[in-house]
């Protein structure tokens, strides 16, 4: 029997999506190519523990909707408030505060409040889909087809982006571990600035709340893209300017990289989605910034407009 909605993509957007559907009384299923949900709200184990490798952190915003999610998710001890000041810093390592909204985290890692979204939904792991087309999926009747996904993934799915061409950037994550912690307590997360490798550092161990000595950097979409073949050789530049950035002197005891070949839209398109009958798009490139909030309400708007069509 054909369901009603058929999602593509099991992130946050595309779980957001078929919630609505879902809580709306209609039938829906979500295919997902990876072994569990998430998309870029992804951990890892890496050492025994969950490390943050997607997002970094989400902020609540205005969004009513979501505030009632994170609400849930933060008495059911799955999400809490991580910090409102980030560090800047200069090239030659001084820091400056940034104050800013409160960022959130997740204890058990971003997937798992992913994973808790996921819970009652009917959803098919390791799904590879070849292509997509108005209420079909690799030929098969699907009903209302919504691609989750960044625009370039979609493109390959459908021919063409539902809603028009994007440009995305990569980002390659680094995963430093030490022995030990040897950078300030109260560094939470950091901004590099004007650094040609390096765009963002997140201490894992402060923003789990474990005191793990793990740090997470995000590489510039610059850096990222001369190491999309081999990720791995982004490890040593980042590491050195991570390592000059932070005045660590001694090298981590393991690292790992990863590699987002779309980690954020270079633009958002001011819409909260795409909408034709038949196929229709979701994320976090549409909204007015790209954020794990705009991609939820994106697909919750979506879900809500194709059930009561």
């Amino acid at each position: 029997m054909t369901v009603d909605v058929t999602v593509v993509g099991g992130g946050i957007s595309g779980l957001a999506c078929a919630r609505a559907v879902q809580d709306a009384g209609r039938s829906v299923r979500v295919l997902d190519r990876g072994r569990r949900v998430g998309g870029r709200l992804s951990s890892r184990t890496i050492d025994g523990r969950a490390v943050d490798l997607g997002a970094s952190y989400f902020v609540v915003g205005e969004a009513e909707g979501f505030a009632h999610v994170v609400a849930g998710w933060e008495e059911r001890q799955l999400a809490r408030p991580w910090t409102d000041t980030f560090q800047v810093i200069q090239p030659d390592g001084s820091q400056t505060p940034k104050p800013g909204p409160m960022r959130w985290a997740a204890p058990l890692g971003l997937r798992s409040l992913a994973l808790d979204l996921a819970d009652g939904l009917d959803v098919e792991n390791e799904r590879v889909v070849e292509s997509v087309e108005p209420f079909r999926v690799d030929g098969d009747d699907a009903g209302e087809v919504v691609l989750a996904m960044p625009a370039p993934q979609a493109a390959r799915l459908a021919g063409e982006a539902p809603g028009g061409a994007q440009e995305w950037e990569p980002v390659i994550a680094v995963v430093l571990r030490w022995d030990e912690r040897r950078w300030d307590a109260d560094l939470h997360g950091a901004f590099a600035a004007d650094d040609p490798d390096v765009s963002f550092i997140a201490d894992d161990g402060d923003r789990r709340g474990d005191g793990a000595p793990v740090l997470v950097v995000h590489t510039t979409a610059e850096r990222a893209g001369r190491h999309l073949d081999d990720p791995d050789a982004a490890i040593a530049p980042v590491l050195a300017a991570t390592r000059r950035l932070l005045r660590i002197d001694d090298d981590p005891v393991a690292t790992r990289a990863h590699r987002w070949t779309f980690a954020r839209p270079a633009e958002t398109t001011g819409r909260p989605f795409f909408r034709s009958p038949g196929l229709s798009a979701c994320g976090d490139a549409w909204g007015e910034s790209a954020a794990v909030r705009t991609a939820w309400t994106s697909g919750d708007a979506l879900g809500r407009a194709l059930a009561a069509s």
